[in-house]
């Protein structure tokens, strides 16, 4: 297994360096692989709606803006509903794209601090990246208790737990 942990990011939208970006996904990037024990690298594009929009048309079909996606290096091996998945054993594990007008919206509409938010959608990319995903009841329960875990770590509050006003 690598065992260095690095994130390289390219920013296409100015506005991330403001919301330092490079530290947001060094974070987040290096609390996954940490937890799970392994190194590895990961690219993230910060990049705006219009953007995301063709990347998610050109790859899922669905021509529209959303908050993150990932694309995986390799083929993951199918593991049993709510059974982590094999971890890849690469040093590139793949890349990431984010929206900055899709994760403001979100962030506010949500009550929650921008680079919670931020920091919660790359942990949850890099672990799409590492084989995990929600496309049943067992793996999303898994993966949700994965990512809580991990913002644990990072002094984060549990994204999805409701609000009591």
């Amino acid at each position: 297994m690598p065992d260095e942990i690095s994130s390289d990011t390219v920013i296409e939208d100015e506005r991330w360096k403001a919301a330092e970006l490079d530290a947001l996904a060094a974070r987040a990037i290096g609390a996954v692989l940490e937890w799970h024990g392994i190194g590895g690298e990961v690219v993230v594009l910060g990049c705006d709606d219009a953007r995301i929009a063709v990347l998610n048309a050109d790859f899922r079909g669905k021509p529209r803006p959303t908050n993150v996606l990932s694309w995986p290096s390799v083929e993951h091996v199918p593991h049993e509903p709510g059974i982590p998945p094999a971890l890849p054993d690469i040093d590139e594990l793949g890349d990431i794209a984010i929206a900055y007008d899709t994760c403001v919206a979100e962030a506010i509409a949500q009550g929650k601090p921008f680079d919670d938010h931020v920091t919660h959608l790359l942990v949850h990319a890099t672990l799409h990246l590492l084989g995990y995903d929600h496309e049943n009841d067992p793996d999303a329960e898994t993966m949700e208790r994965t990512e809580r875990s991990i913002l644990k770590n990072l002094r984060i509050p549990d994204p999805y737990q409701e609000k009591i006003a």
